[in-house]
């Protein structure tokens, strides 16, 4: 039993209660919550460690037995997407310090971000649909509160539509596991692997599995329903902005990867034509968006879209090979999108605006923060020697040798353009002359200026370590999509119908 696994539940949890009752004091409670995030980070850090050495990690609640209790199972994915998760959430701390002003603290800012956290971290952990469903609550919530704090008719605005559509996504969730309680009798995810191939009816199935990518993209921004994404993501404050670009989509993300490699395989074959043709869609009309908009944060938020189609591009060319590709490509965007969402938010802070129109001048003021934007924007377009590089080419390669020449166009072309609205933004923000007076701006502090050194560094890092991540990255997959491992980890050599039967018998 790996017991730990509840640690990075219970500790931001328990965080958060502690910060609501010292709200007033600052101080107090920033050093909570950065304390929370230090300790998810380096407990991350050792999880997947132990992963590459002993592979998955189960833990049973109560020591209830799976697939009647509720089960927390870690493998290379969940604990690369917790690690990130608890390093954003501490980068996104530290960046607040410069940025969120007294009120919104006041307004239990640190609590609502331990409660995303949390959210978040039992989403990657939970080995139950059901229990998915339930953290995607939680994290909603949290994400719903994070958005609308401030209260400004913006941000009440797309927080209406950022709710409205992600409760259609959630409900739509509901009743596809509902549907496949009722045929399988059972929502723990081993257990499901165990016995979905085997139903008599597979047409539910793959109804079910239609509920099930209408839900996820819904959360992961995919087309066509992926409008309340631009419109919504850059109304809150600067630095919940960075965080939800490179984190909440990515929930979305994974659940899509989860409950296609591991329960639905066979239906990802037959899906697999339909995602990947969502996917050329999504990166072309992301891009599309992108090039037409005249606000920084509105940009890159169009951006997120585009990106996230080459996430499912590689869950679209079915096989390990792809989902490797995907997952690599899912680590770099984490990281270079949110530093492209504070370092474009910093320079937004610094002029008072987001326009294009209205700024500029800041490579000649700021030239660490134009070095900055540079780099991540080379790697985000997919320049070498930066991570956007390795994750685009592992996806092309992959779409070479299936052939699937048609969206690996899609993916060369769509980089150019990305490459292309990048430029805009530094044309515009950091080349021309300021319309203001350079002297009366304030200066970019410590708090702007280390997030956003931390995630470039870390970009470039994986470029050079390319090979060391593409290696876990091949193993998180491989954990993913081998459900007899899977099944003998949750319940035991006999797998988990023999459990359910031994249990009925008695």
């Amino acid at each position: 039993m790996s017991n730990h696994l509840f640690l990075p539940l219970i500790v931001p949890l328990l965080s958060a209660g502690i910060i609501t009752l010292v709200a007033q004091r600052r101080v107090i409670a920033r050093t909570i919550a950065v304390s929370a995030t230090l300790f998810n980070l380096i407990y991350s850090a050792w999880l997947i460690a132990q992963i590459a050495a002993d592979g998955r990690q189960v833990t049973q609640a109560s020591n209830y037995a799976a697939p009647f209790g509720i089960s927390l199972v870690a493998d290379g994915l969940s604990a690369i997407m917790l690690f990130l998760t608890a390093l954003l959430m501490l980068l996104t701390i530290i960046y607040s310090l410069a940025t969120i002003s007294r009120d919104r603290e006041r307004f239990y800012y640190y609590p609502l971000l331990l409660l995303l956290m949390f959210g978040c971290s039992g989403a990657f952990l939970t080995g139950d649909l059901f229990n998915l469903y339930v953290w995607f609550e939680v994290l909603l919530v949290a994400s719903f509160g994070l958005i609308t704090l401030g209260g400004t008719r913006e941000q009440l605005e797309g927080g209406l539509k950022y709710v409205v559509l992600n409760l259609m996504g959630s409900t739509a969730f509901l009743v596809g596991a509902g549907l496949l309680y009722g045929v399988a009798g059972t929502l723990n995810m081993a257990h499901l692997a165990e016995r979905v191939g085997h139903l008599e009816n597979p047409g539910i199935i793959t109804a079910v599995v239609g509920f099930f990518l209408f839900a996820f993209s819904s959360k992961a921004g995919l087309v066509p329903v992926f409008f309340w994404l631009p419109t919504s993501y850059h109304t809150p404050a600067i630095a919940v902005s960075a965080l939800y670009s490179g984190l909440l989509t990515k929930v979305g993300v994974y659940a899509l990867y989860r409950t296609f490699g591991t329960i639905f395989p066979a239906e990802l074959e037959r899906y697999g034509t339909l995602i990947l043709v969502i996917a050329g869609l999504t990166m072309i009309i992301g891009v599309m968006g992108a090039m037409a908009q005249v606000n920084v944060r509105r940009i890159l938020s169009f951006h997120i879209i585009s990106q996230v189609g080459y996430m499912i591009m590689g869950l679209g060319l079915v096989g390990i090979a792809g989902l490797t590709a995907g997952i690599l490509y899912m680590v770099h965007h984490i990281v270079v999108k949110t530093a492209l969402f504070m370092i474009g938010g910093a320079t937004e802070h610094l002029a008072g605006t987001g326009e294009l129109k209205q700024m500029g001048g800041m490579a000649r003021r700021e030239p660490i923060l134009a070095l900055l934007w540079l780099l991540a924007s080379f790697s985000l377009a997919g320049m070498p020697p930066m991570s956007g590089f390795f994750g685009k080419l592992g996806l092309l390669q992959v779409g070479i040798d299936q052939q699937q020449w048609l969206i690996v166009a899609v993916a060369a072309a769509v980089s150019l353009f990305t490459m292309f609205s990048m430029l805009k933004i530094w044309n515009e923000v950091f080349w021309k002359k300021s319309y203001h007076d350079e002297i009366a701006l304030p200066r970019a502090s410590a708090g702007l200026l280390v997030p956003s050194v931390i995630l470039v560094a870390l970009s470039i890092a994986i470029g050079f370590g390319a090979e060391s991540v593409l290696e876990f990255s091949q193993l998180a997959a491989e954990q993913v999509t081998n459900t007899e491992t899977l099944v003998r980890d949750v319940c035991g050599p006999n797998g988990c119908d023999a459990v359910d039967s031994a249990i009925s018998t008695r």
